[in-house]
Formats: C-alpha cells, structure tokens, sequence
C-alpha cells in the first residue's frame, strides 16, 4: 500500500523545479520497474482469459483510471484485440447492456473498492462475463471478485502530497501496455495487421506511415481481379482481357501456368505503329517477354521504388516458387496511400 509521505518543502527557483521532476519521473520510473520485477502466472492467466473470450473485451474504471481505461482499450483494439472502453458511473445509467456473456471486462481502481465499479461488478458476473482487476491492493473487494487481479501496487505516488494518481495510474497504464503486447504476440498480429488499422495514421515505425507497412500481397490483384491469357491467344483477345482487369497489362501464361510474359498498353501502341492490322496477330509476338515481378512478401514501397527505377507502371507478383499469384499498377499503390 503507499505509505505516508512527510509533508513537502516548496521547491525554490529552477534548482529546485527541476529536482522536483526528476524526483517525479523518478518515482514513476520505479513504479514500472517494480512491476516488472513481481509480474507472476496471473499475468498468464489474464492473457489467457482474453484470448478464451467469445466476445470482446470492456475496459472500465472512474476518475482517473477511466481515463487509463480508455486508453488501454485503445491500445487494444488497435493491436488485436477487439475492445471499448465503458464509463463505470454511466454503467449504472443503461451502459451495463453493451456488456454480455462472453465478455471479458478489465476494471481498473487502485483502492479496489471504487462504488461505481463495486455496484455493477455483481451484475457483471451475473450476465457471464469474466473479470480481471487492475488494482493496488489484493485484499480489497475488487480483487477478491475478480476472475483474474493484477497488482498494480506502488511504493508511493509522484506526487509531494503522496495524494494525486500518478506512479499509480502509470503503473496501471503499463500493465495495460504489457496486456496489449503479450496477447498482440500470443495471436501473431504483424506489422501489416497495425498498418491496416492505421490507415490515416503517421505513427513511425521505421520511419514509415503505417500505408508504408503494407505488403504487396495487401495491396495487388489476384484471383479473377488479375488479367491473364494463354499463350497463342490473339492479340485481340488480351486486349479484350486487359480491357476486362482495368490494369493497363495483361498477363502471359504458358499452358502450365508459367509466365511468358506480359502485354501492356504500351505493347499494343507499338504493334499498331508497325502494322495496323493486328487481327492476324498473336500475342506472344508483340508481348515484353521476362517482365519485371516482385514477391507478395516484400514492401509495397518496393514495388513503387522498383516501378520508379524501370519506368514501369505494372509488376506481376509471384510467389517463392516463382508462380504467379497477382499483378499491381501505380495506381493501386496511389489507392493504397503507399504514394
């Protein structure tokens, strides 16, 4: 439990300001490395809860920890984990119905004995849901309800007064980081799953948007989006076809489904110059034959640095093996705000 602190001396000038922060972060930073030092299988066993749900998870608290708690459920949902976060005195006004049986709700209060979390905590458990508790104190009435109780206890608050939520809330915040992160890695969310619940975002992670985390298999065509015609087909015929896939190209297979090569508009504006009469034609005699590709793994920014450098606006994509799998232009990538 926090213990009582002696009653401050005012700090004096900028000397003393800035021992008073250092002081602060200090106290905070201790607070986290304490956690870290008693984090134990109930961790495990939150995580596991989560990940056993069949619904979603609720994030909730008052006061301060609401504010925690919203961000935690933030955090969560834009790392795997579907949640939303739910104002505990509101709860109690008609709220407690976007709980249901499935749920898993986290109820954050360091004193463990919040009323407002107290009062609808009974009627949580009655509609089936689980519950973990964040809280600074294992004997209290919260914890002794909950499914699963994290100790976010800490030595003492940042604050001189030893009153104001603050190595408290922050130790809460980080075992809401810690939660996010370990069922982010237990459920395999990568870099791309983050870039696609980021579509707007600019958060840097190697000093990239999230659009520029996408990987070309996020970004190409395939399946019956992807134009492809066999080899021996009229030139009409795969300008029919790439009329057809709107990507300015068609794609050029042998009867195996190896790459021959690929027919663009360019190709077509070509044949036309030599001879206007391309009906007689086939496609394998005015196609570019080894067409540039790129694998599905790599960056879309790949594919855009890869198009700048041929002066190319198509790329087939392939798979390990060499097959192919897709087809992306310019304008896809434009689409995907990769460009």
């Amino acid at each position: 439990m926090i213990k009582a602190a002696p009653k401050p001396v005012k700090s004096e000038g900028k000397s003393g300001t800035l021992d008073l922060v250092r002081r602060v972060l200090s106290i905070e930073a201790e607070a986290v490395r304490a956690l870290a030092e008693r984090v134990d299988e109930s961790f495990i066993a939150a995580v596991d809860l989560i990940r056993a749900r069949k619904g979603r998870v609720v994030v909730t608290g008052i006061g301060k920890s609401g504010h925690i708690a919203r961000k935690i459920a933030s955090t969560l949902s834009s790392t795997g984990t579907p949640a939303y976060f739910v104002h505990a005195a509101e709860a109690s006004h008609g709220d407690l119905g976007m709980i249901e049986g499935g749920d898993v709700v986290i109820a954050i209060s360091y004193s463990g004995t919040s009323s407002e979390l107290m009062d609808i905590m009974p009627l949580v458990k009655r509609r089936g849901a689980k519950l973990i508790a964040i809280t600074g104190n294992a004997a209290s009435p919260l914890a002794r309800e909950a499914d699963v109780n994290l100790d976010a206890n800490v030595a003492q608050e940042a604050c001189p007064h030893n009153l104001a939520p603050t190595a408290s809330t922050t130790a809460a915040l980080a075992l809401g980081d810690a939660l996010a992160i370990a069922l982010l890695d237990a459920q395999g969310f990568s870099a791309e799953d983050f870039a696609r619940s980021h579509p707007r975002g600019q958060l840097q992670t190697f000093a990239q948007s999230g659009a520029r985390l996408l990987r070309v298999a996020g970004v190409m065509r395939a399946g019956e989006a992807l134009p492809k015609v066999t080899a021996g087909s009229s030139v009409r015929q795969a300008v029919v076809e790439m009329s057809r896939g709107r990507m300015g190209m068609t794609a050029v297979l042998a009867a195996d489904g190896a790459i021959r090569g690929m027919f663009t508009d360019g190709d077509l504006r070509r044949a036309l110059e030599k001879s206007g009469d391309i009906d007689a034609r086939k496609v394998d005699e005015v196609m570019t034959r080894n067409p540039r590709t790129i694998r599905d793994e790599a960056l879309a920014t790949e594919a855009v640095n890869l198009m700048e450098q041929h002066k190319i606006n198509q790329l087939l994509v392939v798979d390990q093996r060499g097959a192919l799998i897709g087809a992306l232009n310019m304008h896809d990538l434009f689409r995907a705000k990769v460009v």
